[in-house]
Formats: structure tokens, sequence, C-alpha cells
């Protein structure tokens, strides 16, 4: 019995994809080593934050290797209770949620603080891609449309009330993708295109707090308000200019330890702007060609899919991880307004690692049972 087991444990583990976790682990490395690098520089309580980094990339890890090891229709099958969970857990934000950084996203529990969207972020995508490669799902009818856009929604009212509408334009992007590889028919995207056109300067208005919109007015005149909203992206893209071709040299920056650029950010959001300084054009570039070939690989397990839903699953993750890291990358370079999102197996951040190692491990079981 036990040398069955092992063996079908060595079959399913030849055939996943090694090169998606040499990319995965080039990410992880660079982010490990600056998180260091900033908290040694900016010494208390940061100095502690590469440790617990590695502790939660060791839980992200055995994760990644169980969602690997179970078939993917299995996991979509049974979507509705991962969804459920994370619905449970955005609905305890409100009662006992803590606030940080202007967002209600924590949720202390278990003596562990968790971030329950960034658990919502894969429950949601799992189950969006098994209903829409429903074979009765036919997306020229409206009220087949409905439903997965209520799946999408439900996640997006709770998250918005954070608010958090950097996770929201995640939940946007994936959504859209989906729906654009499940084919829903041309008209319906050329209407959706016209709505959004229509309703973005409304929601400018009225939605978007001031501080919201002073960050989308300062990325498009970036000139006009350095000392105040635009100072943190102002400061960011010195940080990534002045590290030349080699950088400045690990734990030898200067804007995030002298104050210029927010230590409280430095490991998370605006971590891209330290590599820069640090390790340069080289060091950049690599995260860069890191996530290209990620994205690559994740593309590809779509291609060779077994199924639909397979194909949609890993697409899925393609969109959220490229959303990630083009607004997280952008917004240091002002290629992207700010608004707090972290870059994928880089940032600091226990939630936002064993999520995205959980999204890979999905793209993993669909390439490991791959035509």
């Amino acid at each position: 019995m036990f040398s069955r087991f092992f063996g079908e444990l060595r079959h399913r583990l030849g055939r996943l994809d090694y090169t998606q976790m040499l990319f995965a682990g080039v990410l992880v490395a660079i982010g490990v080593v600056t998180i260091y690098s900033t908290g040694q520089q900016a010494g208390g309580h940061f100095a502690d934050y590469w440790q617990r980094q590695l502790l939660w990339i060791g839980v992200g890890v055995v994760v990644f290797f169980v969602t690997s090891l179970i078939n993917h229709e299995w996991l979509g099958r049974h979507a509705w209770i991962l969804y459920g969970v994370a619905l449970i857990l955005l609905a305890l934000l409100l009662p006992f949620g803590r606030t940080l950084n202007g967002a209600r996203s924590w949720l202390p529990l278990a003596g562990v603080t968790l971030q329950p969207s960034e658990f919502a972020k894969p429950a949601t995508l799992l189950l969006l891609a098994w209903l829409a490669a429903r074979p009765s799902l036919r997306l020229n009818r409206i009220h087949h449309i409905v439903p997965l856009l209520a799946v999408v929604a439900v996640p997006a009212v709770f998250i918005g009330l954070q608010p958090d509408w950097g996770t929201g334009l995640v939940f946007l992007t994936v959504t859209a993708v989906i729906l654009f590889l499940a084919g829903l028919p041309w008209r319906w995207i050329l209407l959706a295109a016209l709505a959004v056109i229509i309703i973005t300067p409304i929601a400018f208005s009225t939605v978007l707090s001031k501080k919201q919109r002073e960050r989308i007015t300062t990325f498009i005149t970036p000139g006009q308000d350095l000392s105040d909203t635009g100072w943190n992206a102002h400061q960011s893209l010195l940080a990534v200019g002045s590290g030349g071709l080699k950088g400045k040299g690990l734990m030898k920056g200067t804007q995030h330890v002298l104050g210029f650029l927010p230590r409280t950010v430095a490991p998370t959001d605006f971590i891209f702007s330290v590599i820069g300084e640090e390790l340069g054009f080289l060091g950049a570039a690599s995260i860069v060609f890191a996530y290209i070939g990620l994205l690559y690989r994740c593309l590809r397990a779509a291609a060779r899919a077994p199924d639909d839903f397979g194909a949609y699953l890993a697409g899925g993750v393609a969109a959220l991880l490229f959303t990630h890291a083009y607004i997280n990358i952008g917004m240091t370079i002002h290629a992207a307004p700010i608004i707090g999102i972290p870059l994928p197996l880089v940032s600091y951040g226990g939630s936002f690692m064993v999520s995205t190692l959980l999204c890979l491990g999905l793209v993993q079981s669909v390439y490991r049972n791959r035509q």
C-alpha cells in the first residue's frame, strides 16, 4: 500500500512545472534579501520582518504543494466551501477588523493577523472559473452572466467597505479575463467598455475619497504636488533612478533610511523602489524578466489545460499576477497611479504570500493534468 502511495506521489511530482517554481523562487529570494536589507537599516521591529517572511513562505510552500497535488477538477467542485469561508472572514472584518493605513482590512484570529481579502482572491477566482466552464452556461444570455457577476460582486462589496479599491481593481481584471476566455460576445465586451467610460468620471467624483482623487490627479500631473500627495511617488522615482546600472549595494540605500520614502511602505508597496536603488537596473530588470517568465508558464498551462475550467483558472491567475505586478512596479516609476497593492512573491506580507502561492498551486494542478 505504501509503495503504491509513494509511486503515485512521485508520478504527480514528476509532472509539475519546475520552471515555474524557478521563476517564483527567484522572486521570493530577491524579496527576502530586500526585506532583510530594509529591516536592518530601519532597525526596531522592522529588523525581524525577514524572519516572519520566511515563516510565511514556509506555510505558503506547504499550501502550494498540497494544492498542486490535488486534482483541479475536485477543487472546482468544492469551490463553494473555500468561497464561503472567504466571505465569512470578510464579514468578520466589519465588527472585529483592525484598521491600518486607513483600511479596515486586518482580522486578528487565533493569535495571527490575517488579511481576508487576499484569500478571497483565489476563492473567488476558483468559483468563477468553475461556473464559467459549465456546459449549460451561455454567455450570450444576460441571465447566465448575472450569476457570474454576483459571485464577484459579493466579496467586492465587502472589500469596498474597508475600503480597499486596489484589491477591487484586481477582481475586475480577473473577471474580465475569465469572461473573455469563456467566450463573452464582443457586443457585451463593447457595452461593458462603454459603461466603464461613462461610469468612471461619475465614480471619480462621488465614490472615491479625496485622498484617492488626489492620487489620480497627481499621476496625471506629477509635477504639481511634490510636497504632499505626490511626495511618495516623487521619492520613489528618485530612488529607482538613483540606483543606476548596478545599484548602490545592499543596505546602502538612502531614500527609505533617511525617511524620504516612508519606512513602513519600503518592504511592502514600494519594495521595487528599494530594489531599484540598491540593486540598480540589473536587479529591477531581473524582477521584470522573472515575472514575464512566470506569466508565460501560467499562460502555457492555460493553453495545455485538459478542460475549459483549467484554462480559465490558469488564465485568471495570470491576470491576477499581471495586474499586481504592473500596478506595483508602475506606481514606483510613474506608469500607474499609487493605489497601494503589493508585489507578488516579493513584498512583505504573510496573507498575500500564502494566497499567491495558493494561486500558483492551482496553476500547477492544471499543468499536472495537461494534455
